[in-house]
């Protein structure tokens, strides 16, 4: 028995893979451009620039420790790790879809004017966000080992979580740069959203704290997902079974399904509002 033939999903799948890399290949001088001044964007006028970068996570560390060490502290082992794990993440998941859903109407003036890709705005975000994360996780690293915590090659499974996470943040960057062009609200919505995420992610405390029933509602929320799977890794020195890198990848398929979908239906309407 031959092979099995390939669906029209995968061939139509490919399809669209390929002409988003040729598109990109195409418009490389301009994304390359948009990523300089996204990063440079970021840290102008500032006197410290892209040291920044890590002061921010650090800072934000020290106080969730100061603040809840001594509540959840001495429950969980390795609390800085624990806590750093948790923020890392979550920042890097907030900073990248928050600076993706104004995207579009940040660069109305250029698309406008000039056939191209739109969603190529919103990688260009992504990308600047995932350098800054890329800065913070070589600090996290550096407390890692300052906590006496043995590196082993099962730290190389991080890179599923991290892939998972950048594929569900350009997923939510097209879902909600799509949305804030037709309703402005949404930017003081989401930021109540994130509010109510961050406090869902399990950051600074532990899920076994509450009631049994409970417990399995959290992995309803991906970005804790996201977190348990690189404290497994870190922490616990545990790779998580199969059925828990499906739901990782579920979410991260999904979501970046939904936005492609919006952008691909009203691609042609956003024009219309900017």
């Amino acid at each position: 028995m031959g092979p099995p033939e390939s669906t029209g999903y995968d061939k139509k799948g490919e399809s669209m893979i390929s002409e988003i890399i040729l598109k990109l290949k195409k418009n490389q001088f301009l994304f390359e451009e948009l990523v300089k001044r996204d990063f440079k964007q970021k840290y102008k006028r500032t006197a410290l620039g892209m040291a920044w970068s890590i002061l921010s996570p650090l800072i934000t560390l020290l106080v969730l420790n100061v603040i809840f060490s001594n509540f959840f502290g001495q429950r969980i082992p390795h609390y800085t790790i624990y806590l750093f794990c948790g923020n890392l993440l979550f920042s890097y998941f907030s900073e990248s879809t928050n600076s993706g859903m104004n995207s579009l109407m940040a660069n109305s003036g250029i698309f406008s004017k000039v056939n191209v890709p739109k969603y190529i705005f919103l990688l260009s975000k992504n990308v600047s966000s995932l350098i800054n994360f890329g800065l913070t996780l070589i600090i996290f690293f550096a407390f890692v080992f300052a906590e006496g915590l043995p590196f082993t090659a099962k730290f190389l499974c991080l890179l599923y979580p991290i892939g998972c996470l950048i594929i569900f943040n350009i997923g939510m960057g097209l879902i909600l740069s799509a949305l804030f062009v037709f309703f402005r609200d949404i930017g003081y919505l989401y930021s109540i959203l994130t509010m109510l995420i961050m406090y869902a992610s399990a950051i600074f405390y532990s899920v076994d704290i509450l009631p049994g029933p409970y417990q399995p509602l959290f992995l309803g929320n991906p970005i804790y997902v996201y977190i348990k799977y690189f404290r497994e890794i870190v922490i616990d020195s545990q790779i998580p079974s199969l059925e828990y890198h499906l739901l990782c990848a579920f979410y991260a398929v999904l979501v970046l399904f939904i936005g492609g979908f919006i952008y691909k239906k009203y691609n042609h309407k956003f024009l219309y509002y900017i």
